[in-house]
């Protein structure tokens, strides 16, 4: 329980890889404010956070709305601990991506998290001290097809990263990145068996990861036992087969 006494916050939090990063922050002694969009699916997350050992609360708001995102950071209160994971893709070609879906892209992916660094930080630094974990994609690194917004979004993400952690270094808050691979999320369950298949042979591993091995890293970088990690982006993604 080495984060007892932390409040975090989980962006994206009621479902898939936000709602086991929820749980596991829980389980380590975190009170945890719960994001979403859908308060029933809220209050189950939040009665699973109490169920693992720490009581939470839900805080439900628009990220593709900058007042809303700071109405959540001030509902939020004295965050220690920042899950900046709520996401959006959309696998399109360029020629199809329209205007709606750039800004879509931009504003969850990249404006949100910006936006609640910049109203949090500050009081983590006040404070002593706090870390920041943002959640990225294997898809900001390898070209992937179709996920030309997605990946510029989370790319744009990846350098903020690396931007905060050195600028926040002295003010005691640590900054790092996760770069999931193929997950099993509501998303991907959307998806076609062997279109899910076909992704998970491109790993060395041979198969999807499950929302908890990803939150396993996240909470990690979150931890003390992180204490000297900063401006990393740690792959969870099964590795990459060799060629030949």
């Amino acid at each position: 329980m080495e984060m007892s006494g932390l409040t975090a916050l989980v962006t994206g939090a009621t479902a898939g890889i936000g709602r086991a990063v929820a749980v596991r922050l829980a389980g380590e002694g975190a009170e945890v404010v719960v994001h979403g969009r859908d308060a029933e699916r809220g209050a189950a997350v939040v009665g699973e956070t109490e169920e693992a050992g720490r009581r939470g609360r839900f805080a439900g708001a628009d990220l593709t709305d900058s007042a809303d995102v700071l109405r959540l950071a001030q509902e939020a209160g004295d965050v220690d601990v920042l899950i900046n994971n709520a996401g959006v893709y959309r696998f399109l070609p360029t020629s199809q991506m329209t205007d709606e879906l750039f800004a879509l892209h931009m504003d969850l992916n990249t404006r949100a998290p910006y936006l609640l660094v910049r109203a949090l930080a500050p009081g983590m630094a006040e404070r002593g001290g706090g870390t920041i974990v943002n959640v990225s994609t294997m898809a900001a690194t390898v070209p992937t097809k179709g996920a030309g917004m997605y990946a510029a979004s989370k790319a744009a993400l990846e350098q903020l990263t690396r931007v905060w952690a050195a600028e926040y270094a002295e003010e005691g808050i640590r900054v790092n990145a996760v770069a999931p691979g193929p997950t099993r999320t509501p998303g991907t369950g959307d998806m076609d068996a062997a279109v899910l298949e076909a992704i998970a042979a491109t790993t060395a591993l041979r198969r999807v990861a499950e929302p908890e091995e990803v939150a396993e890293a996240v909470v990690f970088l979150a931890s003390p036992r992180a204490s000297y990690i900063t401006g990393v982006v740690l792959e969870v993604a099964g590795g990459r087969p060799a060629i030949g």
